[in-house]
């Protein structure tokens, strides 16, 4: 009876040793595969890249001063015209006319003065000797004043007839480059209609269309680099010179016009141009981060940085200098070689283990 009361015991015992040993110890925890790459330094804060076109720093069109047919011109669009060069030439008939009327009336006011001068000297001498009345000579000492009056207005209408004659002959004010033809040859045209556009020679602006989201970080003279597709492997400076103080009405853009520093002669009219605006802030230790490795913690920008002593993760807040189309520009909160996650920022948490992979595929890496 003693020994069948103890065999349940002498069995269970090996079976919960049996058990013991077969139970296998707990795995640590799996690390979680992320996208994850070092930041990379910039080399002077970008603030963005516009396409733009270059034209000359003065553009204006010409016209005539006066009004007439228009019955020569000498040049066309495209050419390149000198300071004092002819362009163009009015029917001078009519401020012929207007000069030979107005030479007329001065000859015949300066006869009237000359026969008022004389009766005037006449009477000066009279009245001396009182043989003619205080009143009388008043009278000639008006009349030799309104001749004289009346030869000055002529001289006046003289010189402007002269101008006139001489405004029917459109002419180069400056070196430059005749842009556009907007009159032909036989063409009746007001004064101040234009004729011709022109494009004075020398400096050399790059005009850029900004977009109203963009235009606040945009301030006069700040610094940029011009590249050209025309011109392959040169690099112009050039900084800001004006900003447009309204938005165009119908893109509802901003024309930003930059000079270019030292344009020489390469720099052709009409070239398009690839403008990076460095930015207006001081660039001090900035990165660069693709867009989709920004994270918000609450309100504020914050990124994944994978800690290199543990390969766990950590929210860190960082400044935002600059969003771009596919990068953010970070000024402060990060440093260069710091592995960041790039994808997958919102299935991550706090503290969680990773191992750090590259993007499936290469366009994805930052650039």
């Amino acid at each position: 009876m003693r020994r069948r009361a103890w065999l349940p015991y002498a069995v269970a015992v090996p079976l919960i040793l049996l058990a013991a040993c077969g139970r296998k110890a707990p795995e640590s925890e799996a690390a979680l595969p992320v996208i994850a790459l070092p930041v990379q330094a910039v080399d002077g804060l970008s603030y963005g890249r516009f396409p733009g076109e270059i034209h000359a720093r003065y553009e204006m069109p010409l016209s005539f001063r006066v009004s007439g047919q228009l019955t020569a011109r000498y040049v066309t669009a495209g050419d390149v015209v000198k300071k004092g060069q002819a362009l163009a030439q009015l029917d001078p008939a009519d401020a012929g006319n207007q000069l030979a009327a107005a030479k007329a009336a001065l000859e015949a006011a300066e006869h009237r003065l000359l026969f008022a001068t004389q009766q005037r000297d006449r009477d000066e001498a009279q009245s001396k000797q009182n043989l003619i009345s205080q009143l009388q000579l008043e009278q000639t000492q008006d009349a030799y004043a309104s001749a004289l009056a009346a030869r000055d207005q002529a001289k006046q209408q003289v010189e402007l007839a002269q101008n006139q004659s001489r405004y029917t002959m459109l002419v180069a004010d400056h070196d430059g480059a005749i842009t556009s033809r907007q009159a032909d040859v036989g063409q009746v045209l007001a004064a101040g209609q234009a004729v011709f556009g022109f494009a004075w020679s020398g400096d050399r602006d790059v005009d850029l269309d900004v977009p109203e989201s963009r235009v606040d970080g945009i301030v006069i003279g700040q610094t940029a680099t011009v590249t050209l597709p025309a011109l392959p492997g040169r690099v112009f400076a050039a900084h800001v010179r004006e900003i447009a103080p309204a938005a165009d009405p119908q893109s509802r853009t901003y024309l930003v016009k930059l000079t270019i520093d030292q344009p020489g002669t390469l720099l052709q009219l009409g070239m398009t141009a690839d403008v990076a605006l460095q930015s207006s802030k001081p660039s001090g230790a900035t990165v660069s981060i693709p867009a989709t490795a920004l994270f918000h913690q609450g309100e504020h920008p914050a990124v994944w940085v994978v800690r290199p002593a543990d390969a766990t993760l950590e929210l860190r807040p960082v400044t935002i200098v600059r969003y771009g189309e596919r990068d953010v520009l970070i000024a402060d909160g990060l440093k260069a070689g710091e592995r960041v996650v790039m994808q997958g920022v919102h299935t991550v948490t706090a503290g969680e283990k990773v191992t750090p992979i590259a993007p499936p595929h290469p366009e994805d890496a930052p650039q």
